[in-house]
């Protein structure tokens, strides 16, 4: 007699849901077939809470569920309906992790835009069975790297325009105000304390005090409400940060003003817009 795999009945997806609700009617004659049933019930231990978080499935509609589990169960090795529940499982996934992940990769918070689902079906289906395709594997590959950051790029721009102008007015208005030196790239400062101390090197790690806001007055962040200095390396935090803090003599505190190119550019962090620039207080305390 073959042996029977306990471990491979846990493979299999869960015959049951319950003993009701159309399941077949159990004929439990021997004890393999009541250890098989045992099995089925055992294998429900979870199941909603798997079909819920991991599957997405409404289990208002378990009696459909139930339905197309015993079509596939009493489908066995029959490999035209493999692939045809193989299609509706990617199909799903498609619908319910590639749509929604690609539309906010692009379009962000904003649920009111989404890809187009016809195009990447017909780009889906195409690469699969090479027939009509409008592009190779590899050229289709390059041209996601190259027009994501792009498309990206220009829908934030669409959205967050006006903003962006103000603040590039801000910094052409801060380049010219009295007291402010230039440290490259746009970046900017004026020395509130001036310092006596050593200059880190980017690879420093430092001690600072700081106040981080937007050109709103919107405070984002700032050590001096969690009543703890921040500690980091200067080459760890965004370009326009590392360039203040490896011109600046320990002791000393700054404004700073970062343009949104030095900062985080057309992505969203927090309470910062995309597009914006950032005004910080720096109290560069000592080197680690």
């Amino acid at each position: 007699m073959k042996k029977f795999s306990i471990l491979a009945a846990v493979a299999l997806a869960a015959i049951l849901w319950s003993c009701g609700n159309g399941a077949p009617k159990a004929n439990l004659k021997d004890d393999v077939d009541t250890l098989t049933y045992a099995v089925g019930v055992a294998q429900t231990r979870g199941l909603k809470e798997y079909m819920t978080q991991r599957m997405n499935v409404d289990t208002t509609y378990m009696d459909e569920f139930f339905k197309g589990l015993k079509e596939g169960a009493n489908a066995g090795d029959n490999k035209k309906k493999a692939a045809y529940y193989a299609g509706i499982q990617m199909g799903q996934q498609i619908a319910q992790q590639w749509i929604p992940g690609l539309s906010y990769e692009i379009f962000g918070e904003d649920s009111t835009r989404t890809v187009s689902l016809q195009n990447l079906l017909a780009g889906f289906i195409s690469g699969a069975n090479g027939k009509d395709c409008k592009m190779t594997v590899d050229e289709a590959e390059q041209t996601m790297q190259t027009m994501m950051q792009t498309v990206k790029a220009r829908v934030m721009a669409e959205k967050y325009g006006d903003w962006k102008k103000e603040c590039e007015n801000y910094m052409d208005s801060i380049a010219k105000k009295e007291g402010i030196k230039e440290l490259g790239d746009g970046v900017y400062y004026e020395v509130i304390t001036e310092g006596k101390g050593a200059i880190p090197a980017d690879t420093n790690r430092v001690s600072v005090n700081y106040e981080g806001k937007l050109l709103n007055d919107t405070i984002f962040d700032s050590s001096y409400e969690r009543k703890e200095p921040a500690k980091f390396r200067c080459n760890q935090v965004i370009p326009g940060w590392t360039k203040a803090l490896t011109n600046m003599p320990v002791g000393s505190t700054w404004m700073v003003y970062i343009p949104q190119e030095q900062a985080y550019g057309e992505r969203e962090a927090g309470k910062i817009l995309p597009y914006s620039c950032l005004i910080f207080k720096i109290e560069l305390l000592g080197i680690e």
